[in-house]
């Protein structure tokens, strides 16, 4: 079988109507999964309990949950959708970006997306197997908590090392303004089937939940850099780090109050893609 022979049967089966579902079931689990972050910041934010995750850390929180078990399977599976379809996107180009250098860019973060929920996913998988082996998940958010320093404390024993963690902190902010640039150009409209009032409600949701995806990233892109300058692992933070640092700002709550907020409007947008996004 060649190679354009196979590309031929990936494009068919991507055009299958179940495939599709699939791939709109990964919106939905990532919308699941933003909306718990969110939740649990505007927890923290206005005093009534929640604490500062990342998408990890909640499906942690999500498994912890009566039918724990049973949410598991299900993000699972949407995981791997989502999974797939940003695969279908980088290799196949499903959104035909063409060959330039943005098109080169968009689908390499497809494909880096791609990877991460597939990590996910297999994170799902295993609060599924530790619930049933009543080992009591796959870590806690102590262990969460310095996934990022120890992480790149060990990037910087390669060869080169702060130098890569160097770029890895500007592939973040990149990622972050991105998303503001997304957010406010109104880009992740284009593909969105939908007008009237419904169309006007999901691009202001959008508009917020992308440039507070983009704040969040953009903070966590600044202290890796942090790290990688001051050669202290211990500075680099995730998701979950650089909401906290929002809160320990001055006027903390009401900062990340507004990008908690944020975060449920991106898993809102998220929603609506599962909805109304041209495949």
């Amino acid at each position: 079988m060649g190679v354009t022979e196979a590309q031929g049967q990936a494009e068919r089966a991507a055009d299958n109507p179940w495939v599709e579902r699939l791939f709109r079931a990964g919106l939905v689990a990532k919308a699941v999964l933003y909306a718990v972050v969110g939740v649990l910041a505007l927890g923290v934010a206005i005093d009534v309990g929640g604490r500062t995750t990342d998408t990890g850390g909640a499906l942690q929180t999500l498994a912890d949950q009566p039918f724990g078990r049973v949410l598991m399977v299900l993000l699972a599976i949407g995981l791997l959708g989502y999974a797939a379809w940003r695969i279908a996107q980088a290799v196949l180009d499903t959104d035909d970006e063409g060959d330039g250098a943005k098109a080169v860019v968009t689908r390499i973060g497809a494909a880096a997306s791609a990877l991460i929920h597939l990590g996910l996913m297999v994170l799902a998988i295993r609060l599924v197997a530790d619930s049933g082996s009543g080992s009591g998940g796959a870590g806690g958010s102590g262990s969460r908590a310095d996934q990022e320093s120890q992480a790149t404390a060990g990037v910087f024993d390669w060869p080169a090392g702060r130098w890569i963690v160097l770029v890895a902190a500007a592939v973040v902010i990149g990622v972050g303004a991105y998303n503001v640039y997304e957010g406010i150009s109104r880009g992740f409209m284009d593909k969105m089937r939908v007008a009237g009032s419904r169309r006007r409600l999901v691009e202001r949701l959008g508009v917020v939940g992308y440039v507070a995806r983009g704040v969040v990233f953009g903070i966590a892109g600044v202290f890796l850099a942090k790290a990688a300058i001051e050669y202290d692992a211990k500075e680099a933070v995730g998701i979950d780090g650089a909401l906290a640092e929002l809160a320990d700002r001055s006027f903390g709550p009401v900062l990340l109050g507004i990008v908690a907020a944020g975060l449920i409007a991106y898993a809102l947008t998220c929603l609506a893609w599962a909805r109304y996004r041209e495949f």
